[in-house]
């Protein structure tokens, strides 16, 4: 197997997560999902150490910055062998409001999608997404169903 299969596999994989958890998160109410065994031990840690962090719409170059990862990383490396994954490479949406888009997306470590979404869910950022995806979803395939 090649480099770049290796990579087309992976990066599929990431996409497919996306658009499954973006699917939950237009599907059912983001307060009662819970996305590990340890979100509140997750989400305790990440507020204890992020307590100021913006996440309705994350500021990728403060994250991404020299000073962001010197601090992520040891919160990181806090559930390597706890998290499945910890560090694997997942997609994740820079404004809360908003579908997964090029635009719209970052690649980060998982336990940092997990810290922040587990934030987002707790803290009403994802809230409006059931309504506003839902109503799209739905007129996208009425227009399909009538083209037909």
């Amino acid at each position: 197997m090649c480099q770049q299969d290796v990579e087309l596999g992976w990066a599929m994989k990431t996409y497919d997560h996306a658009e499954i958890y973006f699917n939950l998160l237009c599907s059912v109410d983001p307060r009662l999902l819970k996305l590990t065994p340890m979100d509140d031990t997750v989400y305790q840690k990440f507020r204890g150490e992020f307590r100021e962090m913006k996440i309705d719409v994350v500021d990728e170059d403060q994250m991404k910055s020299k000073e962001g990862k010197e601090k992520w990383r040891p919160f990181c490396e806090e559930f390597k062998g706890i998290v499945e994954d910890y560090n694997f490479g997942t997609l994740m949406r820079i404004d809360s409001s908003q579908e997964y888009s090029e635009k719209n997306s970052t690649l980060v470590p998982r336990i940092q999608f997990l810290a922040i979404e587990i934030a987002r869910n707790r803290e009403g950022c994802n809230n409006g997404l059931q309504k506003k995806y839902r109503n799209k979803k739905q007129e996208i395939t009425e227009d399909a169903t009538a083209m037909s």
